[in-house]
């Protein structure tokens, strides 16, 4: 039996489920498939953040760009996405984070993305139960949200639209236009999305993506212990390296009151176990910056493997063969730009300008 889409979409992670959702809502037949069913991937395993970041002037265009697509849909988003612009506190420990601190802010100024320095004093009016530090930059519209939820509301919104979701199927191959599943089943398409996370390699083995592993906790209900979206500047070098095992202070306040402890990034393991130094570290990491944070009563911890590129941009656009299209590459940054990509990817699809430059992201910086 075969089948004909304008559009297949492989994975039904937050990424695919919002190019799934553009897709139909531009009017194309859309097809979902996924080996296991919606954000059973690293999107189930994600903290959820919707931040701007700056690792480069390409990343800080496509973050900031996805996050405010976020803000304007976020009227509409039900309440089960928790969907709480919180900001984020950029923790400086010392006078020389602080000159990062004021780096970032002017970059931000530059950008027309507001924030505000915070001395010590103001930073534990605003967080008292973080122990005293320097300072912090305060990024008052970045955001939190449930991933699960998300791509469930994504997902649905791509059926209101006509799409199609095939759940628990997988694809051997992808070529020309043609989609193979696992039984034989052949799906003719005009584009096929690859959008299913580190996953992609098994379908073009010699895409440049690895495995970073990570390591999340999360934490019982404990209204107002945190406000903010806290991370230490450290997390920056953290997230920046390419090779070395490192944790990191990371904690995020949920509406629930519940909070969710990070965080972590391991390049060497390959199973889904939990890694007791490494999630040991995490919490004496957390520990530093708010003491006692480990002591509280910890509903359950989990690991996911991000999709990293060499070069920290995730791979968005057409392939040799015209008709594969890559939506993978994000590591920790796929909620975020989760709906930049997808408007990014029908731009392509559908040869109309986009509102920033699809170069930097293209796959054939790679020569795939």
């Amino acid at each position: 039996m075969s089948a004909t889409y304008d559009v297949v979409v492989i994975g039904a992670g937050i990424v695919g489920a919002a190019c799934a959702a553009q897709f139909a809502a531009e009017g194309l037949r859309v097809l979902v498939v996924e080996r296991d069913s919606p954000a059973s991937g690293a999107t189930g395993a994600a903290m959820g953040h919707v931040v701007v970041m700056d690792n480069s002037v390409a990343q800080l265009a496509l973050t900031r760009y996805s996050q405010q697509l976020w803000h304007a849909l976020s009227a509409s988003l039900p309440s089960d996405i928790e969907y709480d612009r919180c900001g984020t506190l950029w923790l400086a420990a010392d006078e020389a984070e602080m000159e990062e601190v004021r780096r970032k802010h002017k970059l931000y100024a530059d950008a027309g993305i507001p924030s505000q320095i915070l001395d010590t004093e103001a930073l534990a009016e605003a967080e008292p139960n973080l122990r005293p530090l320097h300072g912090a930059l305060l990024a008052p519209e970045d955001a939190v949200l449930s991933p699960p939820h998300a791509t469930a509301y994504l997902i649905a919104t791509a059926q209101q639209h006509g799409a199609e979701i095939l759940p628990g199927k997988s694809v051997t191959s992808v070529r020309r236009g043609e989609v193979t599943l696992g039984e034989g089943t052949k799906i003719s398409a005009a584009h096929i999305v690859i959008a299913n996370g580190v996953a992609a390699v098994s379908l073009l083995p010699k895409l440049p993506i690895k495995p970073r592993k990570g390591h999340l906790v999360l934490a019982e209900s404990y209204p107002g212990y945190a406000h903010h979206q806290l991370v230490e500047l450290g997390y920056l070098q953290s997230a920046h390296s390419v090779a070395t095992d490192s944790v990191a202070f990371n904690v995020q306040p949920r509406r629930s009151g519940q909070l969710l402890i990070g965080s972590s990034r391991q390049y060497t393991a390959m199973h889904p176990e939990i890694d007791a130094e490494i999630l040991d570290a995490m919490l004496q990491r957390a520990d530093e910056y708010m003491p006692g944070l480990s002591k509280l009563l910890q509903v359950r911890a989990w690991t996911g493997f991000r999709a990293a590129t060499p070069d920290k941009l995730p791979l968005i656009g057409p392939t040799e063969d015209a008709t594969l299209l890559l939506a993978t590459g994000h590591e920790g940054l796929g909620i975020t730009t989760s709906l930049a990509t997808a408007h990014l990817l029908a731009d392509t699809v559908l040869q109309r300008p986009s509102k920033i430059g699809r170069e930097p992201y293209l796959p054939s910086r790679f020569m795939i």
